[in-house]
């Protein structure tokens, strides 16, 4: 099927949708009702929709499994591309909102932003028997977004027997991806025994971080270098015995930058560091030029700060992520500070400080594998 879900330029995820089709489509999840529209054979069997001459007919709702990390960007997506009749189901609750369910909390937060989309959220098990063939049947297309497995071959299993697309999108630890599964055209989610989940060695991921992925990990383990227990494997400087601990108020970004960035980047970029792998040097940001725009950078986007809408939807680019990361370390560090004397810090999903840590290095190492990607 070809829509098209992207994160980056790299990170594309695709499902094969023509753009007539899919206007299509997401009109028939405008009315939310059963309703003639016209259509072609393709759309028909994707959609799972009787066809009688020039006219399709059969669309109720659009059906969302699991309210986690991937709903939030997949409720926002679908709402602001046209699709506003959604049902979503979900069994649990979340910590911010003192126990409150998962799924009401996402729909309202849809709701901020798109008030007239007709969202129906459940607190409930979707292998609850009260969800039967029937219940499925109603929707015209059914997206999973689940990291269970029982749960995913349980809803595998439903859409495969009334005879409803379904768009699998779970993960599996750092594993994601989607693909469409309609009986009878494609291999559904248990045609194939899944692998155990992989590891990744901590001299691939600080040297050769090849894969998005390895960023994404790569960035966990420099927190905890910085902040948590010592692990030798999940160094990401492991030339030294990290002096940046130390933590010197007024040289702490700095030393971190030049301990895990520039030092090992030129490291890696030379002959003996790229035995394997054809490559141009790589070149690190210029720690001292990002420092020194910060103030100027700092007054602009206070005076163009959107004041309503989705703050959290800009664009920014790699000087301005590494602007972030000197002011989350500067924050972690007061809060490790004030836990005393050998004391060390959890990364938690939770805890906007290590987000953001997490988020803003990432990308800089992201944009070193750009360049290694582009090169070979």
């Amino acid at each position: 099927m070809a829509l098209t879900l992207s994160s980056s330029r790299r990170w594309r995820c695709e499902l094969s949708v023509p753009p007539a089709q899919l206007a299509t489509l997401r009109l028939l999840a405008n009315r939310g009702h059963s309703e003639d529209v016209e259509c072609d054979s393709t759309l028909a069997s994707v959609a799972g929709m009787e066809k009688k001459g020039s006219k399709c007919k059969r669309l109720k709702l659009v059906l969302v499994v699991g309210a986690g990390g991937i709903v939030c960007e997949l409720l926002k997506s679908l709402v602001l591309t046209g699709f506003s009749h959604i049902e979503l189901i979900d069994l649990d609750t979340i910590d911010k909102h003192v126990g409150r369910s998962k799924a009401q909390v996402a729909k309202e937060s849809v709701l901020q932003f798109h008030p007239k989309a007709n969202i129906i959220a459940y607190h409930d098990s979707i292998m609850n028997p009260d969800y039967t063939v029937e219940f499925f049947r109603q929707f015209i297309l059914v997206m999973n977004a689940l990291d269970n497995r029982a749960a995913r071959n349980h809803v595998n299993r439903m859409c495969l027997a009334a005879e409803v697309p379904l768009i699998e999108s779970g993960t599996a630890g750092y594993l994601g991806q989607v693909t469409t599964i309609k009986k009878g055209v494609t291999e559904c989610y248990e045609c194939h025994p899944k692998p155990t989940q992989r590891t990744f060695p901590g001299c691939t991921i600080r040297n050769t971080p090849s894969e998005p992925i390895r960023c994404i990990v790569w960035a966990k383990y420099l927190f905890n270098q910085l902040f948590g227990e010592e692990d030798a494997d999940q160094e990401v400087s492991a030339d030294r015995a990290a002096p940046e601990a130390s933590w010197e108020p007024m040289e702490a970004e700095a030393r971190v930058r030049a301990s895990n960035e520039d030092d090992d980047i030129k490291r890696v970029s030379t002959k003996e560091g790229t035995k394997s792998v054809k490559r141009k040097p790589l070149v690190p940001l210029d720690w001292a030029a990002v420092q020194s725009q910060g103030e100027e950078i700092n007054a602009a986007d206070q005076q163009n700060e959107p004041q309503s809408g989705l703050k959290d939807q800009q664009v920014l680019d790699v000087k301005s992520y590494a602007r972030l990361f000197s002011k989350s370390i500067e924050t972690l560090r007061v809060h490790l500070a004030e836990k005393g004397d050998g004391a060390e810090l959890i990364w938690d999903k939770d805890d906007p400080s290590a987000i953001l840590c997490h988020l803003c290095c990432k990308p800089q190492d992201a944009y070193f594998q750009d360049e290694y990607e582009e090169q070979i």
